[in-house]
């Protein structure tokens, strides 16, 4: 997927604008999870995620998405990675 048309998908599904991200080569993060649900798509390098056990590799062109409050990790390929993230916060109470 290219940037533009991530960029539209985004803006159909009710996402904001997203910012770049970048991570550094071979680092990793446990596990964690966030407060938003999360769109990314990679630019450039190599990242896997993995929920429950299960790992994912991902690469150049292909996008991800993290459901709020979703347990998971993180490893970065031996180039690092750069991705476009969009963190939709849950609508307020």
């Amino acid at each position: 997927m290219t940037p533009a048309i991530f960029k539209a998908f985004l803006l159909v599904e009710g996402f904001p604008e997203p910012v770049l991200v970048e991570r550094e080569r071979n680092g990793f993060l446990d596990l964690h999870s966030h407060s938003f649900e999360v769109r990314a798509l990679i630019t450039r390098g190599q990242m896997e995620i993995t929920i429950d056990g299960d790992s994912q590799s991902y690469g150049l062109g292909d996008t991800f998405h993290l459901t709020q409050n979703q347990v998971h990790s993180e490893r970065y390929g031996s180039d690092g990675v750069r991705y476009l993230a969009s963190r939709r916060q849950p609508p307020p109470n």
